[in-house]
């Protein structure tokens, strides 16, 4: 690609690229993509997590967002401004990538507007200890604040949404970048509904017995089913309904499977040999942070 076309194309991925902060109750800040000229942001659930966002675009306009559509297994969130003709992305064939092929990502890391970074595709498909959806796995080097934030090909379509850096010891160089593929983006899109959610954020622990996995507790939702059952920071999550966990999924597949009803589930606090329950209720409709 010669120099010209690629600052073409990198301008136009600067341009559909977008600042998102939370609610002033619900502090942080990560990117998000202009997926429709109309005023559709596409971003992560973790990014966006009350009912209200704040969106400032490339030319510095902000607005406040509304949260349209949330789905906190897939980590997407669904965002709208009262905004039209707006530079929207090119969405692309995320099936369609292989390995080796160059990405470029965009994003607002560390408070930098605009910080664009190339590598290269290492895999398409689930990854090993985190779930089996799949993923976008691409040598990049992502920093907090790229999350929500486009990973496009080197004709500069969107071919994923960073979520998280996976593996490796450093949370800015290390390891492979994670992304949405871009056609489950499009799969969110046309659902268009809330999935019922927990309301926390976990990690995956290996466990002594190899055939199971601990999920650490890392933030509990205000207001989110999983406080109203007195989840608490550092607690283990062990099964659901009795069923042990052998990655996040089974997490999120018991949910699903007690939407608009109640979930068991067991964990450990504190003396870790010492196992606990608790009932966790769900309302019809409940979209609380991933």
């Amino acid at each position: 690609m010669a120099s010209r076309d690629f600052g073409e194309v990198s301008e136009r991925l600067r341009r559909s690229t977008v600042q998102v902060s939370g609610e002033r109750s619900r502090p942080g800040n990560g990117s998000g993509v202009i997926w429709t000229a109309d005023g559709v942001i596409i971003t992560n659930a973790h990014v966006a997590r009350g009912d209200r966002a704040r969106v400032e675009l490339w030319d510095g306009r902000e607005f406040d967002a509304e949260l349209t559509s949330r789905d906190a297994r897939r980590d997407l969130a669904a965002l709208r401004i009262p905004e039209r003709d707006l530079p929207a992305a090119i969405a692309g064939d995320s099936s369609a990538l292989r390995p080796g092929e160059l990405v470029l990502a965009v994003g607002n890391p560390l408070g930098f507007i605009g910080a664009l970074t190339t590598g290269v595709v290492h895999a398409l498909g689930p990854m090993r200890g985190i779930g089996r959806l799949p993923w976008v796995q691409a040598a990049v080097r992502l920093a907090p604040g790229n999350s929500g934030g486009p990973l496009a090909n080197a004709r500069g379509q969107v071919i994923g949404v960073n979520t998280m850096i996976a593996g490796g010891r450093g949370s800015i160089s290390g390891g492979l970048a994670l992304a949405i593929p871009s056609n489950a983006v499009a799969d969110f899109l046309r659902r268009g509904v809330n999935r019922p959610a927990l309301g926390v954020t976990v990690r995956p622990v290996p466990l002594d017995d190899r055939e199971s996995i601990a999920l650490m507790v890392l933030e509990v939702a205000p207001h989110g089913p999983g406080a109203a059952a007195s989840i608490l920071i550092g607690d283990l999550l062990l099964a659901a309904n009795g069923k042990r966990f052998r990655d996040v999924d089974d997490l999120a597949d018991a949910i699903d499977a007690a939407a608009a009803g109640v979930l068991s589930l067991q964990f450990a606090r504190g003396d870790h040999r010492k196992t606990r329950e608790v009932v966790v209720r769900f309302e019809a409709g409940s979209a609380e942070a991933a």
